[in-house]
């Protein structure tokens, strides 16, 4: 693979999923809020929207380590690695 490949990931249809959901509970979070619905309410549907964010962060990562870290370390792609690690930090905190 050229660089420009490996730089192209192809995320599957279940991710796109993953993402609508998450859109669908923050986009009601968002009206719960507008209509002054009861805090815990609100917090149980944060919850839904933090853990959609969550699984579909999780599932990227797995992604890449499947198909590019195995390449990244065979070509001593210093600048691939430490987008990983970048990202790593970023979803973790």
């Amino acid at each position: 693979k050229n660089m420009e490949d490996r730089n192209q990931t192809k995320y599957d249809k279940a991710m796109v999923n993953r993402l609508a959901r998450a859109t669908g509970h923050l986009k009601m979070v968002k009206q719960m809020v507008e209509d002054g619905r009861d805090c815990s309410e609100v917090l149980i549907q944060l919850a839904a929207v933090k853990s959609a964010v969550n699984g579909a962060g999780k599932e990227v990562l797995k992604q890449y380590m499947e198909e590019c870290v195995e390449e990244e370390l065979e070509f001593q792609d210093k600048e691939g690695l430490g987008k990983l690690k970048t990202g790593i930090d970023s979803f973790i905190k």
